[in-house]
Formats: C-alpha cells, structure tokens, sequence
C-alpha cells in the first residue's frame, strides 16, 4: 500500500523546529568529522575568547539514531 504523505509547510517545520534542529545536529557532526579526518583545527567561543582546538581533540559526537532519513 502507498501512503501519500504531505509533506510539512516551511511555516510548519519552524513551529515544530524538531527538523530544523536535527538538520543542525547533523551538519555540526558533519563538519567536525571532516576537519578531524582532514587534520584541520576548529575554533570555539570559550568564556569569551576564541579557542583553536587541535585536529586531534576535535570530540565527534556519536550519531543519533532517527527514524527518518536525512535529507540532502
């Protein structure tokens, strides 16, 4: 059986955020993992100054277990 599924308004997706957030979560994870395995350094805002953080201590979060597949 196809189930024709709406997909949700931009104005629903912002009300709920939940994707919005995700989407986010993802990217961040995305872009640490690749200055990690590209050796690059990254810079946080840490009690207010800017902090390079090493390649090599660059944390990775795990990735999060969804239901839905992302979207590209």
């Amino acid at each position: 059986m196809i189930q024709d599924k709406k997909a949700p308004t931009i104005r629903q997706l912002f009300e709920e955020g939940a994707a919005i957030d995700a989407a986010l979560k993802r990217a961040a994870r995305q872009v640490l993992l690749e200055h990690k395995l590209l050796g690059q350094p990254i810079c946080v805002w840490e009690d207010g100054k800017v902090v390079w953080i090493p390649a090599e201590e660059i944390v990775v979060p795990d990735e999060p277990e969804t239901q839905e597949a992302p979207h590209a």
